[in-house]
């Protein structure tokens, strides 16, 4: 096997320069989807393509190299990303022809009615539990989907899903994100998450704020203002409190639950003046609708409720590490009877530790492992398969019915699950090429400003990887690099590099083809990028502002052992 040591100036010697080439492929992928509609699937492609030429004929990469990494993306991005896709529209598939979503959509309208405040409780505050507990695009297929059963248009729908899925992120997957910050860095995990918990909470305040705002204008937010600073100050306190004082594990779950409770409880004592609705929904069909609603048992309402109960249950047992270690097949000195068929780890052929990441980028040459787990048990996707299956069942839907929803499912998203796998194609290439660290060095010249681009470092890797935890692994060393050369604490860059990624989050092309697919908008792609694009880049930007100050006004908001 022959290595590769990788190369971060190859035009000209410059950093910059090279890093206005090494952006092309995204350049291309989201040019495509944004301004010449083209469909998702083709401008994945093209992006690869570009990112496979540049790797090889500019960078050097040998094409066989260049050639497994994608490949190795590809893989990934079925398994456990398209898994993930394809089971969680399979439990919305079902709970649509069991005939019990209506019953729902009653019951969700029975606690609010407004538009405004079911987006609240659905995009932000259901949707935090489920990041938390499961992360990994789970939450935005979700909330996107029940969104659309309660009557929201598709393309509304898939925005407010994305834009209410940003400040959870770095504590998502039971603390996924942070856990692998700090094993990349040495920092301590403990302080990692103070810092990103006195970062996150001004955003978890604003972000209901700015959804409904995207939603429905300046003037329709104003009227609900007391419910989004329930939501998201609630969420915030416990945010900052259970990551300060407990650590990364449960910081969304718990936030997200108070925020619901304080939402209903808030709603027994208060309803805004008006009920606000969409432009295609008149105030006329909407009091006829009330007025004509059922009222439904509690027994109705629970059996309305059971797929997605169920699958918040199984989501967060599957997120427990210890339920997780137990389906991988058992600790190493204890293996039990799983051991060796349900997790299974594959050596990535010519791939794997054939690729030096080099100096600057991290603080002596490593080689890059290729590694593909097939984790089909302990994934996250099986959860919801299992929940999906288990509510069928309990609903008297039979095998044969099952399975018939089940293949309409994968018909119906197939050419997104394609999509997926062109999208991590194409961020894996660019990994292994290095076009992602000569992009990230080009931020971390930057010098006095840095805390500023430290945030959009993050943001840039999420918007590459489709993963705070892979941007983490990606730029938490360089992040770290850079701050001791400044003198900034490093603490405080690396978790900038989380915290930053949250707002990438919204317009990675995994989390665009999630919301397509769960809104039913194959090939919509790029509509869904334009309408949250420029969120994604002013609430990054505002992350910048609040790290600068952090690193040059209010440095007593860093934990101390980051200056030791």
């Amino acid at each position: 096997m022959v290595n590769w040591i990788q190369i971060y100036a190859p035009v000209a010697g410059s950093v910059g320069l090279s890093a206005l080439v090494a952006a092309l492929p995204v350049a291309v992928l989201l040019g495509l989807l944004a301004f010449c509609h083209v469909r998702a699937h083709w401008a994945a492609l093209a992006g690869l393509a570009a990112s496979l030429a540049i790797a090889v004929f500019i960078y050097g990469m040998p094409a066989k190299l260049a050639g497994m990494a994608a490949l190795s993306g590809a893989a990934y991005g079925l398994l456990p990303i398209g898994w993930i896709v394809l089971c969680a529209i399979f439990v919305y598939d079902l709970t649509v022809k069991a005939g019990k979503f209506e019953v729902l959509k009653h019951t969700v309208a029975g606690l609010a009615s407004d538009r405004r405040i079911q987006a609240l409780l659905i995009a932000f505050s259901f949707g935090a539990f489920i990041e938390g507990a499961a992360g990994f695009g789970t939450p935005v297929a979700i909330s996107a989907a029940m969104l659309i059963g309660l009557g929201f248009r598709p393309l509304q729908a898939a925005g407010l899903a994305l834009i209410g899925n940003t400040a959870p992120v770095a504590f998502g997957a039971l603390g996924t994100p942070l856990i692998a910050l700090a094993a990349v860095t040495g920092l301590p995990l403990e302080q990692l998450s103070a810092m990103v918990g006195r970062q996150l909470p001004f955003f978890s305040v604003l972000v209901p704020f700015w959804l409904i705002w995207a939603m429905a204008g300046r003037r329709a937010m104003m009227e609900v203002w007391p419910a989004c600073l329930t939501a998201g100050g609630t969420f915030a306190v416990t945010q900052y409190l259970v990551s300060n004082q407990h650590g990364p594990w449960v910081v969304d779950i718990a936030g997200a639950i108070i925020s619901i409770a304080a939402l209903v409880v808030l709603m027994r004592f208060w309803q805004p003046k008006t009920t606000w609705s969409f432009g295609h929904e008149s105030a006329e069909e909407r009091a006829a609708e009330a007025a004509v609603r059922p009222s439904h048992s509690t027994q109705g309402a629970l059996t309305a409720f059971m797929p997605w109960i169920l699958l918040s249950v199984f989501v967060f047992a599957w997120g427990l590490p210890q339920v997780k270690e137990f389906l991988n097949g058992g600790p190493k000195a204890h293996p039990n009877f799983l051991n060796g068929i349900s997790l299974v780890q594959y050596q990535i052929p010519l791939l794997h530790k054939a690729v030096i990441r080099n100096v600057p980028v991290v603080l002596k040459p490593v080689p890059e492992p290729a590694i593909l787990v097939v984790n089909w048990l302990s994934a996250t996707g099986t959860s919801l398969l299992l929940s999906g299956i288990l509510s069928g069942f309990l609903r008297g839907v039979g095998p044969g019915q099952l399975l018939g929803i089940f293949w309409g499912t994968l018909m119906r998203v197939r050419m997104s699950l394609l999509t997926i796998a062109a999208m991590l194609a194409l961020g894996y290439s660019t990994r292994y090429a290095g076009l992602d660290a000569t992009m990230g060095l080009a931020f971390a010249g930057t010098g006095v400003l840095f805390p500023f681009f430290s945030p959009l470092l993050g943001w840039l890797g999420v918007a590459l990887t489709g993963s705070d935890t892979s941007s983490n692994v990606l730029f938490g060393g360089l992040q770290q690099i850079t701050a001791r050369q400044l003198g900034i604490p490093p603490i405080l860059a690396a978790a900038s590099n989380s915290a930053g990624g949250v707002m990438g989050k919204m317009i990675d092309a995994q989390s665009i083809v999630v919301a397509g697919v769960a809104t039913g908008q194959q090939g919509g792609e790029g509509t869904i990028l334009r309408y949250v694009f420029w969120h994604s880049i002013a609430l990054a930007a505002l992350v910048g502002v609040v790290v600068f100050l952090q690193a040059y006004v209010f440095q007593w908001m860093i934990p101390v052992i980051s200056k030791q």
